[in-house]
């Protein structure tokens, strides 16, 4: 089931190209370049492979787990 967000992007093509190419633009930042590293050493690190059914999630205490996708964004607007 699709959230709000991609339900909105779904019904409207010029504003998902806009966010697309600005998020394109921002992928290039040394900001967006630093947490793509991050995040792809994170799943290496844990052994998570492209198409594998578990994410890489985070405890309140910090630490990055392995731990199925839907129980990861399940919980995702529960803080």
């Amino acid at each position: 089931m699709a959230g709000k967000t991609a339900k909105y992007y779904a019904a409207n093509p010029e504003a998902r190209k806009k966010r697309l190419e600005q998020q394109k633009e921002y992928n290039k930042t040394e900001k967006g370049l630093k947490l793509r590293v991050e995040a792809n050493a994170g799943r290496k690190k844990l052994g998570l492979k492209k198409g594998d059914v578990r994410d890489a999630s985070h405890t309140k205490d910090g630490k990055v787990v392995p731990e199925h996708r839907s129980k990861n964004r399940a919980r995702k607007g529960l803080k």
